[in-house]
């Protein structure tokens, strides 16, 4: 069956930075747009990040609330996602979620409801 494993959250000091994983096994990898979404305490699921399955063309998206101090990337050899993040601040805490789907970034980042696969989450907590 289809695992994505987090891994990578922790408690970090606000301007920290921080990378998370997410390793997946049990589908064509390669062939999945992957994302990270995140939960904060008391709110919704929202989208933080995407990049699509094509290695010869990415295709990468970000919230507005992470663009320019967040980085996403892929290693297909690895079948793992990663999610590189700096100049943390407290709003960033919250629940990361890895995502993956065989929609497209733009169809990704506009939902949560009806996403392929989900990891079951690494926590994040920025004090400050």
């Amino acid at each position: 069956q289809v695992q994505l494993v987090e891994s990578g959250g922790g408690l970090v000091q606000a301007g920290g930075s921080l990378r998370l994983s997410c390793a997946a096994s049990g589908l064509t990898f390669s062939r999945y747009t992957m994302g990270w979404f995140r939960q904060a305490p008391g709110k919704e699921r929202e989208f933080v990040a995407a990049i699509s399955w094509n290695p010869n063309t990415y295709y990468i998206e970000y919230a507005d609330s992470v663009k320019g101090r967040s980085t996403i990337s892929r290693d297909n050899a690895k079948n793992t996602v990663y999610l590189h993040m700096n100049g943390l601040k407290h709003e960033d805490t919250a629940v990361y979620y890895c995502s993956a789907d065989h929609y497209g970034v733009n169809v990704v980042r506009s939902r949560t409801k009806g996403i392929d696969y989900w990891g079951k989450g690494t926590l994040v907590t920025v004090s400050s």
